[in-house]
C-alpha cells in the first residue's frame, strides 16, 4: 500500500519497474481480498461502460432540464469543417469530455470516475490516448489502473468531492488522474506521471462548485472539457521532461488547505458563484416550476 505520490512512485519503480498499473492492481488484491482476475473483470467492465458512455452522448437531446444537451455534436461539426484553431487531438478529449457529462445529466450510464460530476475527463482523454497511441485492450486497462493509482492518493490526502473540496477536488483531481494515465500511456516514467498530477492540480487550485439549480449540468459539462484539456496539455509538459517546483504531495496537501478553507457557498451548495447569478436564478425558478 502507498500513502504518498511519492511512496506511489518509489514502489512501482522498485518492485514493478515503473509500472503503476501493476502496483495498483496489487493493491487492490492486498485491500480488497479479490482475485487479479476478479479486479481485472470488473476494471474491464468499467472500460466498456466508459467508451460507450462517449458515444451514446454524441446526441443533439437536451437533459430533462434543459440547461444542457447537444454541445459536444456542436464541437464535433465545428471540427469537421477543419477550421479549428486548437489541435485535434485536445478538440477531441474536450468533446468526449463534454458527450459523457451530457449523457450523465439525462440519465444515462456512466463510470463515476471519480465522481459522476467529473466523469467525463477521463473516458475523454483515454478515447483520445486509444486513437492517438493505438492502445491495446491490455493498454486501456493500465490506463485505468495507473489514474486509479493517482485518485487513490489524491482522495484519502485532500478529496474528491465537490461537497469537501469544491470542483478542484473533483474535476481538478479526475483531470490530474487523467494526465498522470496519459504519461505512462505514452511511454513516460512514473516521475513524470506525477509531474503531470501536479501541473493540472497546481492550476485548478480555489475552483469552486457552484452548480446552477443545484444539478450536475452547468457549469459542469464544460468544466469537465476544459479539465480533459489540461490534461493532455500537462502530460506534454512532463513529457518534455518540465518538472514542479512544489512537489506533488505538497501540491496535493494544499488542494487540502484550499479545499478545507472554501466557505460553504463555494462547495455544492448552489449558493455562491455562478449559481446565484440573475440568470441562474430564473432558470433555477424556470425548471422547480415546470
Amino acid at each position: 500500500m502507498f500513502y504518498s505520490i511519492k511512496e506511489l512512485v518509489n514502489q512501482a519503480n522498485s518492485r514493478f519497474n515503473g509500472n503503476i498499473a501493476e502496483l495498483m492492481i496489487s493493491t487492490e488484491i492486498e485491500l480488497t481480498g479479490r482475485s487479479r482476475q476478479e479486479i481485472l473483470c470488473i476494471m474491464s467492465k468499467n472500460l466498456e461502460v466508459m467508451k460507450t458512455s462517449v458515444i451514446n452522448g454524441l446526441t443533439e437531446s437536451k437533459s430533462l432540464s434543459g440547461l444542457t444537451g447537444g454541445d459536444a455534436v456542436k464541437l464535433d461539426k465545428y471540427m469537421q469543417t477543419g477550421q479549428s484553431l486548437s489541435d485535434t487531438s485536445i478538440l477531441s478529449a474536450v468533446r468526449n469530455a463534454m458527450a459523457v457529462n451530457e449523457l450523465n445529466a439525462k440519465m444515462g450510464l456512466i463510470c463515476a470516475t471519480p465522481t459522476a460530476g467529473s466523469a467525463g475527463c477521463l473516458p475523454a482523454v483515454l478515447s483520445t490516448a486509444i486513437d492517438k497511441l493505438h492502445l491495446s485492450e491490455k493498454e486501456q486497462l493500465d490506463f485505468l489502473f495507473t489514474a486509479g493509482a493517482f485518485g487513490l492518493v489524491i482522495g484519502n490526502n485532500a478529496s474528491i468531492s465537490g461537497a469537501e473540496g469544491g470542483c478542484q477536488a473533483e474535476v481538478g483531481s479526475a483531470s490530474a488522474m487523467s494526465a498522470a494515465a496519459l504519461v505512462k500511456a505514452a511511454g513516460g516514467s512514473a516521475k513524470q506521471a506525477s509531474q503531470a498530477v501536479a501541473f493540472v492540480i497546481k492550476n485548478m487550485l480555489g475552483l469552486i462548485c457552484d452548480p446552477v439549480a443545484g444539478l450536475v449540468e452547468v457549469p459542469c459539462v464544460k468544466r469537465n472539457a476544459l479539465g480533459a484539456s489540461f490534461a493532455l496539455v500537462a502530460a506534454d509538459m512532463a513529457l518534455a521532461g518540465i518538472q514542479s517546483q512544489i512537489p506533488v504531495d505538497e501540491v496535493i496537501g494544499a488542494m487540502y488547505q484550499v479545499g478545507s478553507s472554501l466557505p460553504t457557498a463555494f462547495r455544492e451548495t448552489a449558493e455562491g458563484g455562478l449559481a446565484t447569478t440573475p440568470t441562474a436564478r430564473r432558470l433555477s425558478q424556470e425548471i422547480f416550476n415546470q
